[in-house]
């Protein structure tokens, strides 16, 4: 793999995503760029990319972070600098692993030489290397929550804080923030969401003819990278001189009350929570202005600068896809348009090298043709189109129902205490949380228990020497701070699709209860799988992932009948996980198995349903059995298979946070888990 960079002038096509990542290097505080999109379409191509076209960066001799000669940090941990000194160096990219720790984000400190010597020795982490510079994160949304927090609090504050035990450290951290994530492995949180400036959907062009350009020059580049970075030259420094001016022209450019109008209106049209997407379209605006060498904003800067800051701020929750009605914005932009106060040419001068309306577009080189620029996420499943039915379908079979409206459902979790990812469903052995113990540090200390610390230096002041009111401490001292929090897990959704569950329109209701508890699995970040058996057997409708949209696409897609093969579906779960346990041993799984208890076809179904669910119950496999038997009846054979896997059932009606069945049901422990 060659370290020539690919040229950003030659990635064919994708001109959102090329626009936004040169909107945020002329103006950085728009607040960076999340490019959302399937895998293979060059977003971290283009990301890379853009670190060659921005101009040099004049920093102090010596800086481990970077202060600039004229304006040097006065808070920085290598300073006070001396005036006059200046070096200039290449602007950097810096990229963020996603297993990377909190102290190579933020920077290390030696706490042993804090509390014996009194000394702030300090080593930098990837946020003082990014400043100045690109920070990318590529698969933003699997990076754990406490990291992105810290993350975007440094984006939003400039500065990055460190604190250990009472001893703190502070540097500047300004940086463009460019985030890449395919939606298939997991959404980011709404919060986090609004934190980027942002966002573009990204997506393979369908058009033959660009396909082959593209093609074309990625082996052009593998074979000769310095002949082909060489060929591309002039229009990188087009580009390159570009960004320059636009950044010189930026403080003349003027947003005017119209323009001001036209933004707040969008915003409330599209009922935005929070004033950030206002202040995001006005530099956005305002930055489109400058790249198309204007000092005006006209209505199509306003409308481009939606298109890039909305979509993202839109999504309510997981299944909302992101978007925007672009007839809306038309209406909306139509209505609170120019009054007469500013009179700006309607068919303006686009500026060098602009091709056209919206501030103007990337430059546009090689064929070109058939790119999506209208910011729509690609098509996907809607659920309106029945996926494959597993086997055994045919006769009897029903067309898929709708689901009910989904509904706050109580907290299921898994016994014992885990060692799983950060997550928000069951108790766990964390770095983050509440402090309930300490131990001696395995490899590099992280999280000090300064008593247990004290603790064990005490006894050996008087053989150490000591003189002095300082405490003698030496590395065996040290403790580590054990703490405990949430992790999340696998929620394997095992579901009755049967005819059974189709009489008196229990489908509904059920679909209802199982995104209800999707939903609830998206906001524990938990990773969820589905199972769903009918006629004479079991399918994974889906495989453990992180994306809850797509298991509830599939699950809205799901048709009902023929008979109940429920052996054959818990068969098919326990081999699910069996699998999972080799891929990640430290996710713990909750099975919810949502059935009415009935197993038909075969023979003697009951008695192969009860054996395969004591295979859970033998492991120890938590599970809860949603019971969705009705009518005046009841066979109670939910509860009885409840007792076989070793977990507990509870009705949809008691799913229900609300319910008078109590607030927290937790799955029972099988007497196989020890709680640690």
């Amino acid at each position: 793999m060659t370290s020539t960079p690919f040229p950003f002038t030659a990635v064919v096509g994708q001109d959102d995503l090329r626009l936004a990542l040169l909107l945020n290097a002329v103006s950085p505080a728009v607040g960076g760029v999340l490019v959302r999109g399937e895998k293979g379409t060059a977003k971290s191509t283009a990301v890379r990319a853009l670190s060659a076209l921005l101009p040099a960066v004049a920093v102090v001799p010596g800086c481990r972070f970077s202060c600039s000669p004229g304006s040097p940090d006065p808070g920085c941990p290598d300073g006070p600098h001396e005036p006059g000194t200046a070096t200039e160096r290449p602007s950097r990219m810096v990229e963020l692993p996603v297993g990377a720790s909190e102290d190579r984000l933020v920077g290390a400190l030696d706490i042993e030489r804090a509390l014996a010597e009194g000394v702030k020795a300090f080593e930098p982490g990837l946020l003082a290397a990014a400043h100045r510079g690109i920070l990318y994160v590529d698969e933003v949304n699997l990076l754990h929550d406490h990291l992105v927090d810290l993350l975007l609090d440094a984006a939003a504050m400039g500065a990055s804080y460190v604190e250990r035990e009472g001893v703190s450290v502070r540097h500047a951290s300004k940086f463009l923030l460019v985030g890449t994530m395919n939606p298939e492995e997991g959404e980011l949180r709404p919060q986090l969401l609004d934190r980027f400036g942002l966002t573009v959907e990204v997506s393979a062009s369908r058009e033959p003819d660009q396909r082959v350009e593209v093609v074309r020059r990625r082996l052009a580049h593998d074979d000769d990278p310095a002949g082909f970075v060489a060929r591309w030259a002039d229009e990188e420094a087009a580009v390159r001189a570009r960004i320059v001016a636009a950044r010189e022209l930026l403080p003349s450019v003027t947003l005017g009350d119209a323009a001001l109008r036209q933004i707040a209106a969008t915003c409330a049209a599209f009922e935005v929570d929070g004033m950030r997407a206002d202040i995001v379209m006005a530099r956005t605006a305002t930055a489109l202005a400058a790249w198309a060498g204007r000092t005006d904003v006209l209505a199509e800067d306003v409308r481009q600068a939606a298109l890039l800051a909305l979509p993202h701020r839109r999504r309510r929750n997981p299944f909302d896809a992101p978007g925007l009605d672009e007839d809306k914005l038309d209406e909306t932009l139509e209505e609170f348009g120019d009054q007469g106060e500013d009179d700006p040419d309607p068919d303006p001068d686009p500026g060098p090298d602009g091709p056209g309306g919206g501030g103007g577009r990337p430059p546009e080189e090689g064929p070109q043709g058939g790119a999506d620029d209208t910011g729509a996420p690609p098509e996907a499943g809607t659920g309106d189109e029945p996926g494959p039915a597993p086997a055994g379908g045919g006769a009897g079979e029903r067309s898929a129902v709708r689901a009910a409206e989904p509904f706050r459902t109580k907290v299921l979790s898994v016994p014992g205490l885990g060692e799983g990812a950060a997550g928000r469903r069951s108790r766990a052995r964390t770095e983050h949380g509440r402090t309930t113990g300490a131990r001696r540090p395995r490899g590099t200390l992280t999280k000090l228990h300064l008593a247990a610390t004290v603790q064990a230096a005490a006894p050996h002041q008087r053989e150490r020497g000591r003189a002095g009111r300082g405490l003698v401490v030496r590395r065996d001292d040290l403790r580590q701070a054990t703490r405990e929090g949430r992790e999340g897990n696998l929620v394997l959704f095992v579901v009755d699709a049967s005819g059974s569950m189709a009489a008196r329109q229990r489908m509904s209701a059920v679909k209802g209860a199982v995104l209800s508890l999707l939903l609830d699995a998206y906001q524990r970040r938990d990773k969820v799988g589905l199972v769903t058996f009918r006629g004479s057997a079991a399918d994974v409708a889906l495989p453990p992932t992180s994306s809850v949209d797509a298991a509830a696409a599939r699950l809205e897609s799901l048709p009902t009948g023929g008979r109940t093969p429920l052996a054959a579906g818990l068969l098919k779960a326990h081999e699910v996980l069996r699998v999972e346990r080799l891929r990640d041993p430290a996710r713990r799984a909750l099975v919810v198995l949502v059935t009415d208890g009935r197993a038909t076809g075969g023979v003697e179904p009951v008695a192969l349903a009860g054996r395969a669910a004591r295979l859970f119950a033998a492991e120890g496999t938590a599970s809860v059995v949603v019971d969705c038997e009705s009518g005046p009846i009841r066979l109670g054979l939910a509860g009885q298979l409840a007792g076989e896997l070793g977990g507990t059932a509870v009705t949809l009606d008691e799913l229900r946070a609300d319910s008078i069945a109590g607030l927290v049901k937790d799955v029972r422990d099988t007497g196989t888990r020890r709680a640690a």
